[in-house]
């Protein structure tokens, strides 16, 4: 009994963390390829150079045939790569019914697969619609995606002042304040 010999050790361990390194190394993977330029992955590691070449040429034959479309913000071929990178990423996620975290979840476009990277990918704005921006726990970030052009939008962590009720001391009405009539 495998099973019984764990809880009598209190091994208190990570469940399924084979699946939980494989999503963090698909993750670092996929964001990567995204930042990483030719140049860079080929003085990185000199012995890979060939590889590179032979996958960058191969990813380019494939975005040039005429069937396919040219996504213009699709800077290197790389970027494709950790595209699917990324869909490999969310499947294996679904398939497990692992939850990933909300700070994995932001950084990846929900609609194209790209990785959200600021300045790169994307474009972060913080919003605040609320009444010309008086309230300021109603402050939003807005991450534009540079590859498919939607927008994806967060709270933004404020503090939300109390309510009336739980403040230190409760505004009463007049009515509470003059006690009983005479």
């Amino acid at each position: 009994m495998a099973k019984g010999k764990g809880k009598e050790k209190g091994n208190g361990g990570v469940q399924h963390r084979a699946i939980y390194s494989r999503v963090s190394f698909l993750q670092q993977a996929a964001v990567l390829l995204s930042t990483a330029t030719e140049r860079t992955i080929a003085s990185e590691q000199p012995a890979v150079v060939e590889d590179t070449q032979r996958a960058t040429a191969t990813a380019a034959a494939i975005l040039t045939s005429p069937s396919e479309t040219v996504n213009p913000n699709l800077t290197h071929p790389l970027q494709g790569l950790g595209r699917q990178l990324v869909t490999d990423l969310r499947s294996v996620s679904l398939k497990t019914r692992i939850r990933l975290s909300p700070a994995v979840k932001q950084t990846i476009c929900k609609y194209c697969d790209s990785v959200l990277i600021e300045g790169e990918t994307c474009t972060s704005t913080v919003e605040n619609r609320s009444k010309g921006g008086r309230k300021p726990w109603a402050d939003v970030l807005v991450r534009k995606c540079h590859g498919c052009g939607r927008e994806r939008r967060y709270p933004v962590n404020a503090p939300r002042p109390k309510r009336k009720t739980e403040r230190g001391e409760a505004v009463k009405p007049d009515n509470e304040l003059k006690g009983p009539p005479k």
